[in-house]
């Protein structure tokens, strides 16, 4: 049996007045999610453990079954994993966004969605100004980069941006959470401020005003942590080789983590624009010589973020017939069956523009299992689903179950 585990970053959602009252995935048409849900058999998954914020870094690790308690290290280490910048012992790893602030609040957490890049123009530029020593900054995908901090203490409270655009950035500056770490709180808090001196006055942000961009204007400094210890999937569940595809170094991070090789696909944007095709490609090919797939596709979530119902649609219907379809089309192709399921990490509403921790939708196909009764694939239909609702580990045992009757 070969398995892969298609995932639409953010995918879920509340039903909007805008589409009639239907969620995203009920407006949208998905031929391939519902035959996956006819054939299929359904359920619901917790997916953020009690005491964790709904951020992705949390969901995908406990969709892969790790126990967040004894392995979360925060997104900065899982990141540097994938960027290939080793975390030494006493060096504590954050992710660093570069974000838009305008009138003294956080406008957005990408920075109008800043090129590759410009980014990395501003990154060295911060790295020249700012970095070496005990502090250094390391280019990214887009908005999202890596702070290094030789000596920094992870006691910090830091507000993910995506979840408070609007807010006074004042308000969620980063916060000790005991005294031993008030010097790494004061360092950071000097970085963003300094920051917001330098980079608006730099010739990538001169020229975004100009065209009416949104400025990379700021800093943002979150999620700190150590170095990770994570069993690999294959010494977890017994499988074989396998593989990670996505365009964001938080989940190519992770899958490293996990013992799965990341492969790169060209154009992989992480945004409405991503190479569909080229995913569904690199993972037709993965999956003729390894055994497991993780294909994570990231768009409907940033069009939550966006707070754009019509775009989350049509991210959802591209994923459908752009990767669904295709993996569909060759499942029989590999000289074994093949087990897909699909699940987004957690909901992203556009009515909120940021994660919830609510129950996400998943199905797991195995050919030769009798299905359940649900026969679309969507936040409520899956209520009435064969696995009901899991939490911890039970998805990932789930999946690599053997197919019953």
């Amino acid at each position: 049996m070969k398995y892969i585990i298609v995932l639409g970053d953010g995918m879920a959602d509340e039903p909007i007045p805008a589409l009639g009252g239907k969620t995203p995935l009920q407006a949208a048409d998905t031929p391939a999610m519902d035959w996956l849900a006819a054939h299929g058999r359904c359920g619901r998954l917790n997916t953020v453990p009690d005491g964790f914020e709904p951020g992705s870094e949390i969901a995908n690790m406990a969709i892969l079954g790790y126990d967040l308690p004894t392995v979360f290290e925060g997104r900065g280490s899982l990141e540097a994993a994938s960027m290939g910048i080793d975390i030494a012992s006493d060096e504590m790893a954050m992710r660093c966004n570069l974000i838009c602030i305008e009138d003294g609040k956080i406008k957005n957490h990408s920075a109008g969605h800043i090129s590759n890049e410009e980014a990395a123009e501003l990154i060295a530029y911060l790295q020249k100004e700012l970095g070496g020593g005990a502090v250094n900054f390391f280019p990214g995908v887009s908005y999202r980069h890596l702070l290094k901090i030789k000596g920094g203490n992870k006691a910090l409270k830091c507000t993910p941006p995506h979840d408070v655009p609007g807010t006074p950035f004042c308000d969620v500056l980063v916060r000790p959470l005991d005294a031993a770490a008030e010097p790494t709180a004061a360092l950071l808090n000097r970085l963003i401020l300094r920051s917001q001196t330098l980079l608006p006055l730099h010739p990538v942000n001169l020229r975004r005003k100009e065209q009416g961009k949104d400025m990379a204007n700021s800093i943002w400094p979150w999620s700190p942590g150590y170095k990770p210890r994570m069993a690999t999937l294959s010494a977890r569940y017994g499988i074989g080789r396998g593989a990670v595809i996505s365009a964001v170094d938080l989940i190519k991070g992770i899958g490293v983590y996990a013992g799965l090789r990341p492969i790169a696909v060209p154009g992989a944007t992480g945004l409405y624009d991503t190479n569909y095709e080229g995913k569904a490609a690199a993972a037709i090919e993965a999956l003729r010589t390894d055994d497991f797939v993780y294909l994570h596709v990231e768009a409907s979530d940033e069009a939550g973020h966006e707070g754009d119902a019509d775009l989350k649609k049509l991210t959802v219907e591209y994923l459908d017939h752009r990767i669904l379809q295709p993996l569909l089309d060759a499942a029989d192709s590999f000289g074994e069956p093949l087990t897909i399921a699909l699940l987004p990490d957690h909901p992203t509403p556009c009515r909120l523009r940021t994660h919830t921790a609510a129950a996400i939708p998943f199905v797991i196909y195995k050919p030769g299992e009798a299905p359940d009764a649900v026969q679309k694939y969507d936040e409520f239909s899956v209520a009435g689903g064969y696995y009901g609702t899991l939490s911890g580990d039970q998805f990932m045992q789930a999946l690599f179950a053997a197919p019953g009757k």
